[in-house]
Formats: C-alpha cells, sequence, structure tokens
C-alpha cells in the first residue's frame, strides 16, 4: 500500500475517532483530489442529528455535490475507515465518485460488532453495488485491519 494511501485511510480512522468522541457510531470518510489533497471530511453522525442516513460517507457525498463541480468528483477519491454500506455505496455511485478505499470490511465489522436486534445489518458488500452500476467505481480494500478495528472496541457490546 502506498504511503499516500495509507494516510488518508488513517486519517479517515481518526474521523471515525472523532465521531464516536462526538457520540456517533465510529466511522469517518474524506475525499481527496487526483493529487491526494484532501478535498472534504466527514463522520457519522446519526445519532446526534438524529438521521439513520447520516452516516459519513453520506455526509461526505451531500458536501461534495453541493460545493464541487461534478467533474472534480469523477477524478477524486473517497476513502473511508470502514466498507461503505448498500446505502452510502448508492450514494457514492450516483455522484460520480469513481474510487474508493476502505480501510475495515463489512464482514470484519460484523465479526467485531456481533448480532445487535437493535442495530439492523444490510450484509451486502459495496463492491456489489458498484457492479450493478457496471462496476464503474474501482475499489480497494479492506486495509489496515488493527488500526481500523480498534476504534470499534468495547463501542458495540
Amino acid at each position: 500500500m502506498a504511503d499516500p494511501t495509507r494516510t488518508h485511510l488513517l486519517a479517515a480512522i481518526a474521523l471515525a475517532e472523532r465521531a464516536r468522541a462526538n457520540g456517533n457510531h465510529p466511522f469517518g470518510a474524506l475525499l481527496t483530489d487526483p493529487a491526494g489533497n484532501v478535498l472534504l471530511t466527514a463522520e457519522n453522525t446519526v445519532l446526534t442529528e438524529r438521521d439513520v442516513t447520516a452516516h459519513a460517507e453520506t455526509n461526505l457525498v451531500r458536501q461534495a455535490s453541493r460545493t464541487l463541480d461534478p467533474v472534480r468528483l469523477t477524478d477524486a477519491t473517497l476513502y473511508s475507515s470502514t466498507e461503505p454500506c448498500a446505502m452510502c455505496a448508492g450514494a457514492i455511485y450516483w455522484s460520480g465518485i469513481r474510487r474508493v478505499v476502505y480501510a475495515l470490511s463489512a464482514t470484519e465489522l460484523i465479526a467485531i460488532a456481533g448480532a445487535d436486534p437493535d442495530e439492523p445489518v444490510l450484509d451486502l458488500p459495496c463492491r456489489q453495488v458498484f457492479a450493478a452500476g457496471g462496476d464503474t467505481v474501482q475499489v480497494s480494500g479492506p486495509h489496515l485491519f488493527e488500526e481500523a478495528a480498534a476504534v470499534h472496541t468495547g463501542y458495540w457490546s
């Protein structure tokens, strides 16, 4: 893994830590331009905003689509602390972002979090969601298991 990728994934994990410290689920995401400059960051705000759709990636896509030219989105890379869920993958796809890099896989998260009837799980890998759109989104991950899993330690129990 290239150093810039590692750096951006660690920054996304730090955003997840911040989300947790702010009283939300521990997820974070950021968007970079092709040169690796960070354009936007977002964290999960599901609990504090009382919005079940306020996942880090969806919050990021909302910001990006409001503030950035669509051409910039096509060339951008979204880095996420955890594999985007089906909802977030759909938002990423519709935004025009065509590259996603994530740290913790959804399968790994499910293993860490365990089964909780109050936290529904839609076990659908982002690659499958993107494939339904013609495989136009490049995906890289999972990466940095230990670092990404650490932010979830003790959260879901």
